[in-house]
This record gives C-alpha cells, structure tokens and sequence, in this order.
C-alpha cells in the first residue's frame, strides 16, 4: 500500500531545474502556527506578541511573485479539492500533481504556506470576531458562532489540528534543510541514499496532512457534529505521530551525513596542517595562522608582562616555545620557565638567544569556571597566551596523535622560518635550561657531550651552587625524611670538614614527594644552622623531576650520554625510592663520591684512620669513595628505573657498585603516594 502511494507521487514529479528559496517561508509558517490558537487571546499569546519581531524581515523573505502565485493557487486548489468529495488521499495526489514541476522542498513548502495562509485566516477572524465589525460579518457566514458555542466539545479535536501543523512544518523544515547539505563533499554514501528514497514518503504524508487538516477547516461551516466525526475518522493525531517518526529518520540520517562532512573537513584540515609543519616556509606566522583561529582585525594574543592584546605578526621571525598543556598545569612547569624565560631576558647583550613563549591551553569542554581558570592561570604568566576556545581541532588532533600529547606539558619549537621540529623541548628546557638555545637535537647531544653531574644537579636550584663549585668548594648535597640521620650526617661532615681544613658547604634536597616531614625538617635544619635548604618546595620537586627526566633523556640519547653520569642520576632516585637518606660529595666541579647516610656516617666517623692517606686538595673525596667502595659486600642489589616513555633502552647497562653487566626486567608500580 505504501509503495503504490509512493510510486503515485513519484509519478507526479516532473521538476523543471528551477530553484526557489523556500526557506524563509518556513519562520513566517511558524509564526501563523504560533498565533492561530484555538480562540486566541490568553496571556501566553500576549507574552509572545509583545517579544515578537517583524518575522517576515527577520526570516530574510523577499517579493517572489511566481512563488506567491503559486502558493496562491495552491490555495485555491486545496479548497476546491476538499469541496469536490474526495478523500485526503485524492487530494494530496492531486497537490502534487498541480505542483508536478517544483523541486521537493519547493513542492512541500509551497503547500504548507498555502495551508497556513486559509489556517491563519480561520483563526484570525476568531479571534477579532468581537472587537472587528468585518470578523464578525465574516464569522457568522463560517458559522463560527456555533462552533464557539461548542468551544470545549471541539478544543481536543483543534488541538489535534495544531499538533499535527507542527508535525507538518518540523518535516517540512527537515526537507528544506536537506538541500543545503554540500554532498558533493561525500558522494553518494547509504545516508544520502536512504534520504533521497524517503523524501517522496514524507511529502506524500506532509500533503495529506495538510488535506485533513483542510477538511476539518472547511466542515466547519456544517457544524461541530462534522468536525467531530471527521476528525476521528481521520485519526489526526496517529498521523502526528508517523510524521514524528519520518522527522526523526530524516533528521537521524541528517546528522550522520553533518557528521561525516564534519569528519572531512576535520580530516582535509588535519592534513593540511601537517603537509604545513613538514614544508619550510618564509616565516612562523604562517605556522601560527595555522594553529590559532585567527579571524581579521582579531588580537589572539595576550601579552601577560604589558597586559594588553597582541597581534601573532609580533612573533614573526622569532625563536618561539610553544606551551601545551591542560589548564590544570603543574605548578613546577610554569615555574621553572618561567626561571629561565626572566634570565633570557635579562641579557641584552644576547638578544639573538632569546625566545618568546605561547601558552596554548588544550580543554576539552568549556564552561564558566574554565574560563576563571584559564584567567587565573594566564595572569600568572609573563609570555603570550592564546584562549583555549581559539585553538584549531586539526592542531588539537595533530598535538595528540603526532606528539602524543596526555596530560604532560609539551614544548613545542617553532623556529624564525616556519620550521616545527619533530622534538619535545620541554626535557631540554628542564635539564639544560637556556643553554639549550636553539632547542635543536643537535644542541642536545653536544650538551651532554660535555655535561659533569655536578653541574646537572647544581644549575638553577640554589642561587650559590654554581658559585661554590666555581671556587671549587666541597659541597655536599644530601635528601631523606629522617631528622635524626640528618642530625648525625651535618654534625661528623662538619667535624671531619674542620679537621681536614677544608671549605664545606651542604645543601638538603629533600625528595622527590616533599611532604610536610620535609617542611618540617627544612624548618628544623634552618633553626639549628645545619646547612643551607631549598625552602621553595617547589625548587625540591624541580630537583628530583630533573634527575628523572635526565633519566628520559638518556634513553632518548643514550649513546650521546656519559653512562657514569647517568648511573649516579638512576642511584640517587633510587635511595630516594628506598625511603633511604644519602649523600653526595663533591670537590667542585671534580671528583665525587655518594652512598647512603649512614655509610657515609660510617666512613666520615672513622676518618681520624684514613685521613694521613688523604692527598689534597683532591684526595679527600677520592679517599672517602674508596672507603666507601670497600663498604659494599659481594652480594648487593642494585637498580636502576628507566621511565618506559624514555624510547631508546640501552642494550647493556653496567653496575654503578661492582660494574657488572645488570640484568633487566619488566616492573609495574601503582603508587598513590
């Protein structure tokens, strides 16, 4: 049965290629749909008046007059054809005859306009029949006093009328909305093909709804005992519900072709930007156009040292650091570049090694309290920032699937000439700080050519550091929870530092989680003039991060890295792992020696039997190593914790004790400390 409807319509449509817009039509529709309630003038009629603008203007409808004649004439043919005896289906096949040549959307536009021009009028002449001397004329020949008269017999069979105009416009604003669809972008995919199979069903029942609905405007002159048989007869509010059911498969098959032409455009952008990061181009802007959603005479960035709105032409042909994070960041990331970012620029004298940096916050949904975070966070920092909401998708996909970007920040290089290494700066930043500059992986590896553990673990935590080893002191870095060990470690180094006559100086790092133990022992240390602290426990989590991530970076080039550098790094995470205190002497920037506080204990405490073989000024630290060397028993175990995001993986790894090959072995740790 409703295939042969269907092949009845589709053997009316012989379109001729002409295109109208029908779309303003579809508010203007509305808006008669709105206002034509059944005898008007309650107060929800008068609220929506009073908000209600011109919608003719603002719907964009212009003069049209083939349109308006057409419309016209449907009106003309719905009510002779509702007056000739046939049933809605007669009439329905006889619209879309009479509309033979019009495209779909035209078709079905055209006859709902010309049903909400006789619906519109119907209401109108109900509503002004007590106030107008020309309504009531009009009213009392549609018999509409009568059924006025019959006002609550008859209101659940208009409500039904009105329900079923709405079905009506939301599948005809469905069939409209098809056309602007740019299909060419998918081709023929088996959405588009089911949409085009079923746009004929649904004019058909849109048609036919709009001749019942006719039907019952027009029986109306015969009484309400008509209206009332007619519209149970015709079941309105069923056919409400199969028009829902069309407007919903049309707008389900809709959005997954929206969807799939979104996917594209994702996808074609996503391509673009990354055939761009490969490509040398003149400058950086064109990089940062790419990135950043610029629109014209926009000011995407924030300069955080002036306060004020800047243009991306200010980093043309700069050095420049790309931040990428969530908003939640850590405080330790802006903290340490934000160390290295104030020294670049307190250099003038280097102005071709300095750099600018651009904040780029990765959120996934925004809401009220992401943008007060995002301002809190923004105003904390000195460099550019650019307002999550402004990012490109493509960039946010290229981030997370080329640079594996989770939750770690990310230092992205973008040289003076548009160059977007593959490389992640943040690890150089942390472990070399400006002296990384121009932040190339060739930079990299001939920094840790040259690189002495000392000046690793000295640069940048305590403002002295560098300078005792300049005048090459010995200098003790020591960590661990336990104030009394602490006690013991500081008084024999001082003893034995007096004995030998040499100049000490100590420093307490803490460890890697710095909890209140450690604050408290900072404290303590401080009051009784142990030794000098970190009293930012910022700077302690700094310390302990670097070690960790020089860890990475050896994997990374671990061919290019010192492997006895590096095996000192792994023993000191790992004292600090086994909740152990330890210790770390060195003569300036030269020999060294480390073990954990109480062997250090042990040796210094019985220094008065080694000390004549002591051979200064370098002998001293050579000796205590030796001593402690001669502390450690043939059976020891010793680790050493690669992170698994490291990459490379040396092959052999010797022993930092005994220098025996070391085996190696998976390990998984859930740590919630």
């Amino acid at each position: 049965m409703e295939m042969d409807r269907v092949k009845e319509v589709l053997d009316t449509h012989v379109p001729d290629g002409r295109d109208f817009d029908v779309k303003p039509l579809v508010p203007i529709v509305e808006d008669i749909m709105k206002r034509a309630t059944f005898l008007g003038g309650g107060a929800q009629d008068q609220d929506y008046a009073d908000t209600w603008e011109d919608t003719a203007i603002r719907s964009g409808y212009t003069d049209m007059p083939e349109l308006t004649y057409a419309i016209n004439k449907t009106i003309n043919e719905i009510i002779c054809n509702c007056s000739s005896g046939g049933d809605e289906h007669f009439v329905a096949i006889a619209l879309c005859r009479s509309l033979s040549r019009y495209a779909w959307e035209d078709k079905v536009a055209i006859a709902l306009a010309a049903f909400a021009v006789s619906y519109g009028k119907f209401w109108l002449v109900a509503q002004l029949r007590t106030t107008n001397p020309l309504a009531k004329s009009l009213a009392v020949i549609r018999e509409l006093p009568e059924i006025i008269e019959h006002t609550e017999a008859l209101k659940r069979k208009f409500e039904a009328v009105s329900n079923l105009s709405k079905a009506m416009l939301n599948v005809t604003s469905c069939i409209i909305n098809l056309k602007e669809l740019p299909i060419e972008d998918i081709g023929q995919s088996n959405e588009w093909v089911f949409l085009t199979a079923h746009v004929p069903t649904a004019v058909y029942w849109t048609v036919r709804s709009i001749a019942a609905c006719s039907f019952i405007l027009n029986l109306t002159a015969l009484g309400p005992e008509y209206v009332d048989s007619a519209a149970e007869a015709w079941d309105l509010n069923g056919v409400a519900h199969k028009l829902a059911k069309i407007k919903e498969d049309l707008k389900e098959q809709m959005n997954s072709i929206k969807q799939k032409i979104e996917d594209k455009r994702q996808d074609d952008a996503y391509n673009a930007l990354v055939e761009l990061f490969k490509t040398p181009n003149t400058d950086n802007t064109k990089i940062l156009s790419a990135v950043i959603n610029v629109k014209e005479d926009q000011l995407p960035l924030y300069d955080g040292t002036n306060k004020k709105r800047a243009s991306i032409d200010i980093l043309r042909k700069k050095h420049v650091l790309l931040l990428i994070s969530e908003l939640h960041i850590p405080q330790e990331e802006p903290s340490i570049l934000h160390q290295f970012y104030t020294e670049s620029r307190q250099q003038p004298t280097k102005l071709d090694k300095q750099y600018e940096v651009v904040w780029l916050p990765v959120v996934d949904t925004f809401s009220n309290a992401t943008d007060e975070q995002f301002e809190l966070v923004q105003n904390s920092m000195p460099w550019y920032s650019v307002h999550p909401i402004m990012l490109e998708p493509a960039f946010i996909r290229f981030i997370k699937d080329v640079k594996s970007f989770d939750k770690t920040p990310q230092l992205l290089v973008l040289h003076p000439r548009g160059i977007l290494p593959g490389h992640n700066a943040r690890d150089m930043m942390w472990v070399w700080g400006n002296l990384a500059f121009p932040f190339t992986e060739e930079r990299e590896k001939e920094l840790w050519t040259e690189a002495t553990l000392i000046e690793l673990l000295a640069d940048s935590i305590h403002q002295n550091l560098l300078l005792w080893a300049d005048q090459n002191r010995y200098i003790c870095l020591y960590g661990g929870a336990d104030i009394e060990g602490i006690r013991r470690l500081t008084t024999i180094m001082r003893s034995v530092a007096n004995t030998a006559r040499i100049p000490l100086e100590m420093l307490y790092v803490g460890g890697k989680n710095p909890k209140e133990s450690v604050r408290k022992n900072n404290s303590i240390i401080q009051a009784e003039n142990l030794s000098h602290i970190l009293p930012d426990l910022i700077k302690i989590q700094i310390f302990w991060m670097r070690l960790e991530i020089m860890l990475k970076s050896w994997g990374q080039h671990g061919m290019f890295v010192k492997s006895d550098l590096i095996q000192h790094v792994g023993k000191i995470i790992c004292y600090d792992k086994d909740g152990e205190g330890w210790a770390l002497i060195a003569r300036g920037w030269h020999e060294m020696a480390k073990g954990i506080d109480k062997e250090v204990y042990q040796c210094l405490s019985k220094f008065n039997e080694w000390k004549d073989k002591v051979v200064y000024p370098d002998g001293f630290v050579i000796a205590l190593d030796e001593k402690l060397r001669e502390l450690h028993t043939p059976h020891h175990c010793n680790r050493l914790i690669l992170p698994e995001s490291s990459g490379h993986i040396p092959e052999k790894v010797s022993c930092a004790e005994c220098g025996r090959p070391m085996e190696s072995f998976f390990m998984y740790r859930c740590c919630t400390d």
